[in-house]
C-alpha cells in the first residue's frame, strides 16, 4: 500500500501532535518571519529524527526513509535543470520576447486578468505541463504586468489557474494519464468525467478574473506602446523566435517525454541564438545556459525581466524539493502518514463522506510531502477497494484525485509546484494562493458533488 514501510505506527494523538507541530514550525517561520522554507524544514527533519530515536529506530533507518523520500524528486530534478536550460535558450533565441509582444497584442482596456487566464489555459492544455507553462508564457505576462504596474499576485494566479486547468484537463498530462492509471479507467473517459467540475470552476475563474481586471482608465496605452518598442529595439525578436516553442508543440502532441521535449525545444533555441546573436560563442553559450542570461539593454525594466534562467537559478528549488521529500520520507517511516491513512478509511459510511475524506487525504499529502504525484499514488491506492464497496465507478475516484491532489500542490509553499513557480514567476506562494481561485474551486467542486450526488453514477 504504502512505498516507503513504516517501521511503527504511533498513536492517533502522537501523529497529530507532530503533524500540528511541523506545520506550525514551517508556517509560523514562512508567515511570520519571512523565512525561507528551507530552514524550518530542516527543524522539523530534526524533529522527527530525534522521535525516532526515542521509539528506537536505528539512525540508519531513519537515513534510510530520507533517501527513499528524496528518491522521489530525481525525475522533478533533471526537469527543473532543463526548464532552466529552457528559459535561457528562449531568451537567446527571442522566444520569450517574442511571447511578451504577442501577449502585448492581446491587451485590451478590459478583461486583462481573464486574458492572462485564457491563453495560459490555452497553453497549458496544449503542452500538457503547468510547470512548463509557467515558465514560458507566464513568465512573459508576468513581465507585461511590471511593465504595466500591474498586480504580480493577481497576474501569477491567474498564469497559475489556467496552467493547472491545462495540466488537469490535457491527455498529454503525466498527472491525469497517472490519476486514470490508478483507477483502472480509460483515459478520455476520466478527462470527460472530469468536466463536470472542471468546466464551471474554469467560468467560475474567468468571471473572477474578469471582475479584478483594471479598467480602461488604468490601463496606460503610451505606456504598452513604449513598452512594445523597447522589446522591438533588443533586436532579439525575429520570426524564427517562434520555432523553439512550435518545436515544443509538436513534441508534445507527438507524446515524446517532457525531458526529451524541453532538450530539443532548448537546442533548437541555442542553434537559432547564432542567427542574431552578437559575439555568440561556445564559452558564452555555457556561461548562459548555467548562470543565465544577463540582459544589459540599458532599459531596467527590460533587463529585470530578461534577467533569468539557467541551471543555477533551480538550485534554491532543487534543494528545497529534497528537504521536502526526505521529510516526506521520514513521515512514513514513523508511520505517522499511514496513521492518518488507515484511521480515516474507520469513517467511510456513504459516497459523501468518502469523497470528502478522499479530498482530505490528497490535500494532506500534498502539505505534509509537498509532492501532487505521491498525493495522487498514496489516495489512489488508499482508497480504490472503499469506492469500489460502495459502488462507485473509477472515474469518480481518478477526478477526486485530480481536483484535491494535482491542482492543490501550487498552493503549498514547499510543495515541488508552489516552490518552483515561487521561483519562476517571483511572486511568493502566500501572495499568489489566495488568486489561484480555479486551484481552491476544484476541491470544493468535487466535495459538493459527493454530498449532493450530482454526477456522480454507481456501477451497474
Amino acid at each position: 500500500m504504502f512505498r516507503i514501510q513504516p517501521k511503527f505506527l504511533p498513536s492517533l494523538k502522537e501523529a497529530i501532535l507532530l503533524t500540528i507541530t511541523i506545520l506550525f514550525i514551517i508556517g509560523i517561520s514562512i508567515i511570520y518571519f519571512e523565512s525561507v522554507p528551507h530552514i524550518p524544514i530542516v527543524a522539523s527533519i530534526l524533529i522527527l529524527i530525534l522521535y525516532g530515536l526515542s521509539k528506537d529506530l536505528t539512525f540508519k533507518e531513519l537515513e534510510y526513509g530520507m533517501g527513499e523520500g528524496a528518491k522521489a524528486a530525481i525525475g522533478s530534478v533533471f526537469l527543473f535543470f532543463f526548464i532552466g536550460i529552457l528559459v535561457s535558450s528562449w531568451i537567446i533565441s527571442g522566444t520569450i520576447p517574442a511571447l511578451m509582444q504577442v501577449g502585448l497584442t492581446m491587451v485590451t482596456p478590459h478583461f486583462y486578468f481573464a486574458v492572462v487566464f485564457l491563453v495560459s489555459a490555452l497553453v497549458g492544455l496544449g503542452l500538457g505541463s503547468s510547470l512548463t507553462t509557467a515558465a514560458t508564457i507566464g513568465t512573459a505576462f508576468i513581465g507585461i504586468s511590471t511593465a504595466l504596474d500591474f498586480s504580480l499576485p493577481l497576474t501569477a494566479g491567474a498564469v497559475i489557474s489556467g496552467a493547472f486547468f491545462g495540466d488537469k484537463m490535457s491527455p498529454l498530462s503525466d498527472t491525469t494519464n497517472l490519476a486514470a492509471s490508478i483507477a483502472r479507467i480509460d483515459l478520455f473517459e476520466h478527462i470527460k468525467n472530469m468536466g463536470w467540475t472542471t468546466i464551471p470552476a474554469l467560468l467560475i475563474t474567468m468571471i473572477l478574473f474578469a471582475f479584478l481586471s483594471p479598467t480602461g482608465q488604468q490601463l496606460n496605452m503610451q505606456q504598452l506602446y513604449d513598452f512594445n518598442k523597447a522589446l522591438s529595439d533588443t533586436e532579439m525578436i525575429y520570426w524564427y523566435s517562434f520555432i523553439p516553442l512550435l518545436v515544443m508543440v509538436i513534441l508534445s502532441i507527438k507524446k515524446i517525454p517532457a525531458l526529451l521535449t524541453l532538450a530539443i525545444s532548448s537546442i533548437a533555441g541555442i542553434i537559432l541564438s547564432f542567427f542574431h546573436f552578437k559575439g555568440q560563442g561556445v564559452s558564452r553559450l555555457f556561461n548562459v545556459l548555467y548562470s543565465g542570461y544577463v540582459s544589459q539593454t540599458g532599459n531596467a525594466t527590460i533587463d529585470v525581466l530578461l534577467t533569468r534562467g539557467g541551471i543555477e537559478s533551480m538550485m534554491f528549488t532543487v534543494s528545497l524539493v529534497l528537504l521536502a521529500l526526505s521529510m516526506g520520507g521520514l513521515l512514513f517511516t514513523l508511520g505517522i502518514i499511514p496513521r492518518f491513512l488507515i484511521q480515516m478509511e474507520k469513517i467511510l459510511t456513504n459516497v459523501g463522506s468518502l469523497i470528502t475524506v478522499t479530498a482530505l487525504t490528497g490535500i494532506m499529502v500534498n502539505f505534509l510531502t509537498g509532492e501532487q504525484y505521491l498525493s495522487i499514488l498514496i489516495t489512489g491506492e488508499m482508497y480504490q477497494s472503499q469506492f469500489e464497496k460502495l459502488g462507485l465507478e473509477g472515474k469518480h475516484l481518478s477526478r477526486v484525485l485530480e481536483d484535491a491532489g494535482t491542482v492543490v500542490n501550487p498552493l503549498v509553499p514547499w510543495g515541488v509546484c508552489g516552490i518552483f513557480l515561487t521561483n519562476v514567476l517571483g511572486v511568493p506562494t502566500i501572495q499568489y494562493a489566495p488568486f489561484a481561485f480555479f486551484c481552491i474551486l476544484c476541491p470544493i467542486l468535487t466535495v459538493l458533488y459527493g454530498w449532493t450526488g450530482w454526477t456522480i453514477v454507481e456501477k451497474k
